[in-house]
């Protein structure tokens, strides 16, 4: 079965269908990444996105249990030049044309996603149709003209209960999550560091976490445009300089908002596995996993309070930063990988340093303050 990816401009790209599923309309992007297309499409950052893979052959190792980063499949679509339908991993429970059409989501081999890569580097990620409908171009092109793409993805991915995850470990630190679309693998980490975490919808008031007795924030990835979060950003600035805050790609945009950042689109976004930053404290270049549609705009800061402390190095963005009065720190990539490099997966080492020291102060000043109402007596 014939689908067609049709751009608003009447650019046409021929595929076929190897998994059936609806028929969508979506903004395309492509991602660079050689392996990891079922983490992709269980990140809830790509929700509402169809994904073009560059990687040439898709599907060769199946779908695990084990890899997924959420409940469900989030991309509306995934286009490939060539799907293998005979995966080798001893790990496989079955295809990735199974698990796409247990979803309903359709995938299409044979796309020239070299040419697809191209026309979105030159004009930019755009929303398109992917259709196997025979209905003329100029009728299927109106009703994408007329499509209005969901504005707010991130109600559609955070959790809406709370949740927990209580460590073993004797002090083990408490760290509320504010979930924006987290990936699995975050949490996961914060387990391994012997961390206890408490999960929280994106829409939390300040208040809630700050009368619970946590250590620390972190601000999960997610998907959209962050400056429709206004109640969010509003949140965490009223969160700085109460709690160490960490926050991560959607997170990292958040804080920067908090702060006083201003937000602007990249015409295609940074997606895969490869992408170079370099870390300005220790001159370190990290090979890091992104996936992102929006950036921290330059000269954004007073200089005093927030200093940059990474940079993209295909682009000179904003990747890092840090305020040098509170504790609270960010980036733009996913240092939790899943899939990926593993170059910074120091950071949250960082972060749990950041809590277990702001918590040592913190007794440390209720000891002095003891003292001195002592001494006032």
């Amino acid at each position: 079965m014939t689908a067609r990816l049709i751009f608003p401009d009447g650019k046409i790209f021929y595929g076929k269908v190897f998994a059936k599923g609806e028929s969508c309309t979506a903004e395309v992007v492509f991602n660079t990444a050689m392996v990891g297309y079922q983490e992709v499409l269980t990140d809830p950052s790509y929700r509402g996105q169809m994904v073009v893979m560059t990687y040439p052959m898709i599907g060769n190792y199946g779908i695990n249990e084990e890899d997924v980063e959420s409940k469900e499949i989030h991309v509306k679509a995934l286009l490939v030049k060539e799907y293998i339908d005979f995966p080798s991993n001893w790990r496989s429970t079955q295809t990735l044309k199974q698990y796409l059409e247990t979803h309903n989501i359709m995938g299409v081999e044979g796309f020239d996603t070299r040419a697809i890569t191209k026309y979105l580097r030159q004009f930019g990620a755009a929303k398109a149709i992917l259709t196997t409908s025979n209905l003329p171009v100029e009728e299927l092109i109106a009703d994408l003209d007329a499509a209005n793409l969901v504005s707010d993805l991130v109600a559609e991915v955070s959790s809406a209960t709370v949740y927990q995850h209580i460590s073993l470990q004797k002090k083990a630190l408490k760290v509320a999550v504010i979930d924006g679309g987290v990936k699995q693998n975050i949490l996961r980490i914060l387990a391994d560091f012997g961390c206890s975490y408490t999960v929280f919808p994106y829409d939390v008031a300040a208040h809630e976490i700050l009368l619970q007795n946590f250590d620390g924030v972190l601000l999960s990835n997610g998907p959209g445009d962050p400056r429709n979060l206004t109640h969010l950003a509003k949140t965490v600035k009223q969160l700085v300089g109460k709690l160490p805050i960490f926050g991560i790609c959607l997170g990292h945009q958040i804080l920067g908002l908090a702060l006083g950042a201003k937000i602007e689109k990249l015409k295609f976004g940074h997606h895969g596995i490869n992408h170079p930053i370099k870390n300005l404290q220790t001159q370190a270049v990290e090979i890091t996993s992104q996936n992102h549609n929006y950036v921290i705009a330059p000269n954004s800061f007073n200089e005093e309070k927030v200093v940059i402390t990474h940079i993209n190095l295909l682009d000179n963005t904003i990747a890092g930063i840090r305020h040098t009065e509170y504790p609270a720190f960010s980036v733009q990539y996913h240092p939790e990988s899943a899939p990926g490099p593993l170059d910074s997966r120091y950071l949250f080492e960082e972060f749990v340093g950041m809590m277990e020291a702001f918590k040592t102060n913190q007794k440390q000043k209720g000891k002095y303050l003891k003292k001195e109402m002592m001494v006032l007596v």
